[in-house]
């Protein structure tokens, strides 16, 4: 049984097609269970009823026709009670219903058992029999434990647009589901792009030509520099000039002496450069997608698309693109930046990757773009869709193929709306965050990576609230000098003249880890990570902080910032080091140079109920509102199983952070929130009425959060808030304040956080 079992959920989630997949297991189960009748019924919550979708048993031509309502017969009492019902003598049950069209007169047993995804139930698995018996324990469980394991592959198949044949008679269109990777809508025909040159698809081979083959490498590297300063060239005008820093990092790798090395040094060991490439390359993606953490494990996505670009080049294929539409989505296994650079002046209209999320650099530029932008489709074949037209929304991750006339307007109306709203918000881009009541908030910048790329002054914020210091160790092959970091962090510091810049202290361990400094952990967010290893290693503490000190002579901008602080003790000792730090380089310079402003972030629960205390030995708060989240839910949001149940407006999360509002205000220590809850409009409202004094986002969200500042005013804040504090759940808050904010006229805002 067990063996069947488990043939069936594979067939069934590797399947494309949803209906055949429903018919091959309806037929599967009746082989297997030795019953007469096996059928699916799925539900419909539009309609509030049940669908039947597929069987083996019931006749043919009843399929998409018979309905049972969520309340009728035995059906809708599965899905009703949640749970299996086993009968005998199923015909004389006060809830049989009798379908003539379904042709079971014959049928006496039945056992049903409702299918289930993240408490919703999706459907009704049955089996019937003529022979009028109960279904045996070990019948019982095996339809239990099917319809448990095809739960998460039929919810996954719906979110795809695998819409049943019967649904409708195919009048609602599909929709493939993804992740928004940057807002707005667009609409024309799909242009699939092949990767010329591909790594992951080449074979290893030998060559006894070392310096020939290091000849080649070196005229593939300059040929493809060349191209980034040609991409480079092409972009300004086009974004603002610190937008295109992403190339300027693909050409800083390629100059890299230790990357150039290791390539020549395979080489030298009897690969071919082609070979060399692939193997350096690989060890550094395996480095990055090993990691958790969606941002940092996006850098994996750069470093292979540098590589494909050098492997065409070492390839010669020639740049010759076939003919394009006059506007198009562009669609591919993995959208790169280089790829956007390449086709955003051709007419693109939106942007599909099967591949990446809204942390790529792709999704990145996409925004600075401002084209729209879907990212994740993962188990998608998309080839069959190419010169179809589609719709993208960048706002929902929702891709629609072959739209019907009436929700092709419904989305033109949306970009007309859309076009508004930009030009409203293209208003205030310079004005200052200021409430209608004159409350003044300062919005800054989540940047990691490359600060510059991530910095618009179009998008109108003052500074960095976050700067993740510990990305450009994960691209070294050991720890970075002082004299190298300090040349990192001045190059952020300077780009932000007269504005403040919060640079987190090294945040390794729980889902980021070096591969020159191993941590295995089974709890790694509950483990070595964060300040935790700053304190058990002063020396690479005192390393950083002393680079990003130096880094500050002329500058005077920085402000160092602590992160996973869960104990005063672990913010008495590293504000020990860093005085230490401080003062080994004022005699070392021989001059009192500017001590600069530490803070913690408050991410750990404990931390909320240490604040007094911690209030009288830092300069600034800090909320970091995703691992606050999460650890306040007990849910890694990474974790598809319980993702759902993250939510930043769960009563809990809002309440601890008006509860952490208070208590730096009674210190009068200033707070701010790094996180996506300051991105988003209802988000930032609650955060404004709590009396948060900065919030840090992505750039794309400074201009439309902006709006919403100068456009609300206190009170109104004040009042969504009281109200919210008053509400238990996390629908009722977001539809509450969904509500408010349509009330007031900003209601398009609540579409574009979405």
């Amino acid at each position: 049984m067990l063996t069947n079992l488990r043939r069936i959920v594979l067939e069934f989630s590797q399947a494309f097609e949803l209906d055949k997949a429903l018919d091959r297991m309806t037929s599967e189960v009746k082989r297997v269970m030795k019953t007469d009748c096996c059928s699916v019924h799925l539900a419909d919550y539009q309609k509030q009823h049940f669908l039947l979708v597929a069987s083996d048993g019931l006749a043919k031509q009843s399929l998409g026709q018979t309905r049972v309502g969520f309340s009728e017969g035995l059906i809708g009492l599965v899905g009703l009670r949640e749970e299996p019902l086993n009968l005998a003598d199923a015909r004389n049950h006060p809830h049989f219903k009798v379908a003539p069209e379904v042709e079971e007169d014959d049928l006496n047993a039945f056992l049903g058992t409702p299918i289930i995804h993240q408490g919703q139930v999706l459907g009704v698995i049955s089996i019937q029999q003529k022979q009028a018996r109960h279904f045996t324990e070990t019948e019982e469980s095996f339809l239990v434990t099917l319809s448990a394991q095809l739960a998460a592959s039929l919810a996954n198949a719906k979110n795809r647009g695998w819409s049943s044949r019967h649904d409708n008679q195919h009048q609602v269109r599909p929709y493939i589901q993804g992740v928004a990777g940057s807002p707005g809508v667009a609409i024309a025909p799909v242009f699939v792009c092949q990767p010329k040159a591909d790594l992951r698809n080449l074979s290893l081979h030998k060559s006894d030509d070392s310096k020939g083959q290091i000849e080649l490498l070196k005229q593939a590297i300059r040929k493809t520099r060349q191209e980034f300063i040609d991409i480079t060239e092409q972009l300004h005008g086009v974004v603002t000039d610190t937008s295109v820093d992403i190339f300027e990092m693909y050409k800083h790798l390629l100059e890299s002496e230790q990357l150039g090395q290791e390539i020549h040094t395979t080489i030298e060991q009897g690969w071919c450069a082609q070979s060399a490439l692939k193997i350096v390359i690989d060890a550094y993606v395996i480095q990055f997608e090993s990691l958790e953490d969606e941002y940092v494990r996006e850098r994996a996505s750069d470093i292979r698309d540098l590589a494909n670009r050098i492997l065409q080049n070492l390839q010669q294929q020639d740049n010759r693109q076939e003919p394009l539409p006059e506007t198009f989505i562009l669609v591919a296994e993995e959208v790169t930046a280089s790829m956007l650079a390449d086709f955003q002046h051709k007419g693109l209209e939106g942007v599909v990757s099967l591949s990446g999320s809204n942390n790529s650099h792709a999704a990145i530029l996409a925004r600075a773009l401002g084209v729209p932008a879907i990212m994740g489709l993962n188990n998608t074949n998309l080839t069959s869709f190419n010169n179809l037209d589609a719709i993208v929304d960048g706002y929902s991750g929702e891709l629609f193929i072959n739209p019907e006339d009436s929700l092709l307007n419904e989305y033109r109306h949306l970009v007309n709306e859309e076009i508004a709203l930009i030009e409203k918000v293209k208003a205030v881009e310079h004005l200052p965050a200021v409430t209608t009541d004159g409350r003044k908030v300062e919005l800054q910048l989540n940047a990691g990576l490359s600060s510059g790329f991530e910095h618009s002054k179009r998008a109108g914020a003052t500074g960095i609230g976050l700067y993740r210091t510990e990305i450009p160790f994960m691209e070294s092959r050991s720890f970075p000098s002082e004299q190298e970091q300090s040349i990192w962090y001045y190059n952020v510091l300077s780009s932000f003249e007269r504005q403040s810049v919060t640079m987190r202290t090294l945040d390794i361990g729980g889902d980021k880890s070096l591969p020159y400094f191993p941590i295995k952990e089974d709890n790694p967010f509950l483990g070595w990570r964060g300040i935790r290893i700053s304190i058990d290693h002063p020396e690479l503490f005192l390393l950083q902080v002393r680079a990003m000190i130096r880094a500050n002579v002329g500058c005077g901008n920085l402000e160092i910032m602590l992160p996973m602080i869960a104990s005063v003790a672990e913010v008495d000792e590293a504000v020990r080091l860093i005085n230490q730090a401080y003062f080994e380089l004022c005699q070392e310079l021989n001059e009192n140079i500017l001590k600069p402003k530490i803070g913690i972030m408050i991410e750990v629960p404990s931390a909320i109920f240490l604040m007094k205390e911690l209030a009288s030995k830092v300069d600034f708060f800090s909320v970091g509102s995703n691992d606050l989240t999460q650890y306040l839910l007990a849910v890694d949001r990474n974790n598809a199983r319980v993702a759902h149940l993250y939510d930043a407006y769960h009563p809990s999360v809002i309440r601890a952070l008006n509860e952490i509002a208070k208590q730096s205000q009674a210190s009068l220590v200033p707070l701010s929130l790094c996180g996506e809850l300051a991105g988003d409009a209802a988000g930032a409202v609650l955060l404004v009425a709590m009396g948060f004094d900065k919030l840090s986002m992505n750039p794309h969200n400074v201009g439309r959060i902006k709006w919403i500042i100068r456009h609300l005013s206190i009170a109104q804040a004040k009042n969504m808030l009281g109200h919210v504090l008053t509400l238990d759940n996390a629908k009722e808050i977001k539809n509450y304040l969904n509500e408010q904010l349509e009330s007031i006229g900003l209601g398009g805002f609540v579409r574009a956080g979405m």
